[in-house]
Formats: structure tokens, C-alpha cells, sequence
């Protein structure tokens, strides 16, 4: 449906107005009023420092694969594909393909080993959630006073994100998993789709061998694992410190512990594909946690509203600005991913 994800965003931001109303847009209003606004310019170059620091974690797996790219040019592509990941339902992993696109046609290599880069560097960044997840699934017990069905809910997230990261892994470098996940992939598009498909199966065993060569070629070099995993960790620390200060802009206290995990849980949350980017989903858990940690609902509200501008709002409209920047190509096949979806 040529119109389903901005259909998508208007109810996640429709969810949003609801609570917005039913806490008081005045009370709202007089909340953000009396922020201080340094505190939300470090919040703000903080977003850029980790924008930074993706770009570095990802140009790590890219020379490790034999790719040659400046920095300053994969920021853009970078920024594309979380502009995409913000506007598509898709678990945020609908720019990943798109990062991918890019940089094959950047570097003028094949799909598969430019893929590779991005799917690593997703696993590295999943690898420290995990462990965040997890610590917060013991904390959010004690410090959050969730019900019972809330606990349920985020277990069972953790479980699934696990299972889906280990999957991933194994069918990443074991050919015969990988063969057979590619083998059935193209019988389920054969049974359901009329198109001729005639070398699809080859294609496909190609495309995943050419894969796996990539990710065994990264899995070899100790930069990725030792410095990608470093730069992941810090990567997180700095997307909780920003909200941290952020709260701090209203002069609130609340424990790093607390946001971290109100933080965790949101993100685990946004990963759901239902709404683009989480949007309304993440933000009123994020409202309900905070005032349910004993911060005022019109501070957690405001302080909500400010958190997302900076890493949700801002990010998509930097990254769908950079589009231009890599041709019509690139942009034909974007909008034609959010037609399909």
C-alpha cells in the first residue's frame, strides 16, 4: 500500500497527542519552558558524537572486507539508512538493506559483501543490548514496581531477541544452515508469487555464500570484534547519558540506573514491526515508566518529547536530507520499500 507508512506515523503520532492531552499540553508547555537550554545543546552534540562513533564502528567492518570508504562519506549512508529504519515498520532493520545498496554502489562491490558490513555491525551493536537487556530484566523488578504481565512481556522480548541474534549468527557462518534458510526462502517466494523465477535458487546459494565469506572474513579480524564491540558499549552509554541530561535540563534527579532501564525496555519495545521507529509505542512507555519511577508526568512527558526530537526526529530528517546526495536511484528505491511495506 503506496501510502501505509505515513498512514503508520500518523497513528503513532496520534497516540502520542492522546497522552500529550491527557497529562495537560499547558502543564506540558510550562515543563519545557523552564528547561535549560545548554543542557539540551549537549544533549544534542551528543547525538552527533554517536553519530560519529557509528560511522567509525561500521568503517571498521567495511577495511576489514577489503572496502575502501572516508569516513565523512559513510555518515551519509549511515544517516540514510536510520532515516529509513525510522520511517519503516520493520523491527528498525528496513535501512539496513538500503546501507547496504549504497555502499555496493559506492565502492562498486557486490551487494552481498557490502550487506555483510551492515549486518555485523547490527550484531555488534546487539550484543551489548543483550547484556543491557538482561541486567534490566533483573533491575526493572525492583526500581520500576512493573506488573506482573510487564515482566512477562519483557522476558519474552529477550527471549525472542536472543533467539533471533543466535539464529542470525549461526545461519551467518554454518553453509548448510544457510543454505537450507536460502533454499526455503526461495520456494516461499516461488509458491507466492508468479514472476518467473528461474536461476532463483542459484542466485540465491550465490548470494549467501558471497555473504558468509564476508562475515567469516570479519569474524577473523580482531579489530571487529575488539574495537567494534569497545565502540558498541560506548555507543550505548552515550544514547542513555543523553537522556540523562536531558532530564538533568529539567532539574529532575533521577538515578542513571532508572533511565537506563526505561531506555532499554523502550528499545526493546521500538523493535516490535508495528509502528515506524516505535513512534507513540516508545514514547508512551517512555512517559508511563518515568512517571511510574516517581517523575512528574508533565516533566516525563516533556522530557520525552525533547529525547525523541533529538534522536528520532532529528536523525530522520538528516538522514532523508542526505538521500539526494547518493541519486535518483537510491531514493526510487526507498520510497518503492516503503511502497511495498
Amino acid at each position: 500500500m503506496k501510502y501505509k507508512a505515513l498512514i503508520l506515523i500518523l497513528v503513532g503520532l496520534g497516540i502520542l497527542a492522546v497522552m500529550v492531552i491527557f497529562i495537560g499540553p499547558a502543564k506540558i508547555e510550562d515543563a519545557i519552558k523552564m528547561a535549560n537550554p545548554w543542557y539540551i545543546i549537549l544533549a544534542i552534540i551528543l547525538q552527533f558524537i554517536t553519530y560519529g562513533l557509528w560511522t567509525w564502528r561500521w568503517s571498521i567492518n567495511i577495511q576489514a572486507v577489503g572496502l575502501s570508504v572516508k569516513k565523512l562519506h559513510l555518515l551519509p549512508m549511515l544517516m540514510v539508512g536510520l532515516a529509513v529504519n525510522n520511517i519503516t515498520p520493520s523491527a528498525r532493520g528496513g535501512g539496513e538493506p538500503v546501507r547496504g545498496y549504497i555502499l555496493s554502489k559506492y565502492t562498486s562491490s557486490s551487494f552481498e559483501k557490502s550487506f555483510a558490513t551492515v549486518i555485523a555491525d547490527r550484531a555488534l551493536d546487539t550484543i551489548p543490548f543483550i547484556v543491557l537487556a538482561v541486567i534490566t530484566l533483573v533491575a526493572a523488578a525492583s526500581h520500576l514496581n512493573l506488573p506482573r504481565y510487564g515482566l512477562y512481556s519483557i522476558i519474552i522480548a529477550v527471549v525472542v531477541l536472543v533467539a533471533g541474534f543466535l539464529v542470525l549468527l549461526y545461519m551467518s557462518f554454518n553453509l548448510e544452515f544457510g543454505r537450507k534458510v536460502s533454499l526455503w526462502i526461495t520456494r516461499v517466494i516461488k509458491r507466492f508469487s508468479r514472476k518467473d523465477h528461474g536461476q532463483l535458487e542459484e542466485k540465491a546459494l550465490k548470494a549467501i555464500h558471497g555473504f558468509q565469506n564476508s562475515m567469516r572474513t570479519m569474524g577473523k579480524d580482531k579489530n571487529v570484534l575488539i574495537y567494534g564491540l569497545g565502540l558498541s558499549f560506548l555507543i550505548w552509554f552515550m544514547e542513555i547519558l543523553r537522556v540523562y541530561i536531558i532530564f538533568a535540563a529539567f532539574n529532575v534527579d533521577v538515578s542513571l540506573l532508572v533511565i537506563a532501564e526505561v531506555f532499554i525496555i523502550s528499545t526493546l519495545i521500538g523493535f516490535i514491526p508495528l509502528l515506524p521507529g516505535g513512534l507513540g509505542a516508545v514514547d508512551g512507555l517512555m512517559i508511563v515508566l518515568f512517571s511510574a519511577a516517581g517523575v512528574p508526568s508533565s516533566v516525563s512527558a516533556a522530557a520525552t518529547i525533547l529525547e525523541r526530537l533529538i534522536s528520532f526526529w532529528m536523525t530522520t530528517v538528516i538522514g532523508l536530507a542526505c538521500l539526494p546526495y547518493f541519486g535518483a536511484s537510491v531514493v526510487e528505491k526507498v520510497f518503492k520499500k516503503k511502497s511495498d511495506n
